[in-house]
């Protein structure tokens, strides 16, 4: 068995749909596919698919196989990618989609840096906060920030993205300093409006009851004050107008100027991720592929987040 090709087979089966689809875009009989997932699984031992007439689905251990493969798919294309790339130039157009709020300060800054480094390639950069539809809309590739939902795009996480409560020395100096989040309760709290993002609150990481074993909880503080712009909240934090539940891209600079403090540290959520999304692609552009490890080596070093803007 042709273990590189029977994955590429599982890829392509588990994110079209169906045998027919995968077969026909890799140009072979749909009885071929099926052989290469029958002897995928005869060699790993588990059922990963669940082949009816009408459709396929993933078992359980075929989701979390998706994913690894997804990841060695893009190994090995970056792989190709990185011994191929001395003789041959990135050149074409690259069109990369982020949130407004973090592609301002964390993509904006690198694009025309990257571009320095590979002048044939030109860019265009689009923010915004929907969740646009890249292959529809003609994306390479999409900065996402927490949890992704299922899809047949690959995700490669290249940072982590914690949450925490923070505020101006000069707020926690008159209000005093919260150490339960219970406390929020006693404080001027700057929330999400309820149009907005964040329907379930902020989320603290506290024991439960009983065998104090710490699972995430929600809670929605209130507030004098609410916006449905990030932004707006977090200048609004650094004017001292309260205490606000913001992503460390976004405050990791203030915090290390000392213009902010965390607090309620311990009590922190895990943290989500920061992805680069694309297309699953057999041959992925060279300007695609440099421009995420472009993204992950920056993004791999913790300076970068404590400089404003990047």
């Amino acid at each position: 068995m042709d273990k590189l090709k029977a994955f590429e087979s599982f890829v392509s089966v588990a994110t079209r749909g169906s045998l027919t689809a995968a077969a026909r875009a890799e140009g072979v009989a749909p009885a071929i596919m099926g052989r290469r997932l029958d002897a995928l699984e005869e060699h790993l031992g588990v059922k990963l698919l669940v082949r009816t007439t009408r459709r396929i689905s993933l078992t359980h251990e075929g989701s979390a196989f998706l994913e690894d493969c997804q990841r060695l798919m893009t190994d090995v294309a970056n792989a190709e990618a990185s011994v191929s790339a001395g003789g041959v130039r990135a050149t074409g157009h690259l069109r990369i989609t982020a949130p407004a709020g973090f592609g301002r300060r964390h993509v904006a800054p690198l694009v025309p840096r990257f571009r320095d480094l590979h002048p044939e390639v030109s860019i265009s950069l689009n923010l915004s906060d929907r969740v646009v539809d890249m292959a529809g809309e003609g994306f390479d590739c999409a900065v996402r920030v927490g949890d992704l939902p299922d899809s047949s795009l690959v995700s490669v996480r290249i940072a982590d993205n914690r949450r925490l409560c923070v505020a101006t020395p000069g707020y926690l100096e008159r209000r005093g300093v919260p150490t339960h989040p219970s406390q929020l309760a006693q404080h001027d709290c700057l929330t999400l409006s309820s149009d907005a993002s964040q329907t379930r609150g902020w989320a603290f990481r506290l024991p439960r009851e009983g065998d104090g074993v710490p699972e995430v909880m929600h809670f929605k503080p209130g507030g004098p004050l609410d916006c449905s712009d990030g932004q707006v909240l977090h200048d609004w934090c650094l004017g001292g107008w309260g205490i606000a539940w913001r992503s460390t891209w976004e405050v990791e600079a203030e915090i290390s100027a000392g213009r902010l403090v965390a607090v309620l540290e311990e009590f922190a959520a895990p943290p989500n991720g920061i992805y680069v999304v694309f297309p699953h692609a057999k041959h992925l552009p060279l300007r695609v592929r440099l421009w995420i490890d472009y993204l992950k080596h920056h993004y791999a070093q913790p300076d970068f987040w404590r400089r404003a803007g990047g």
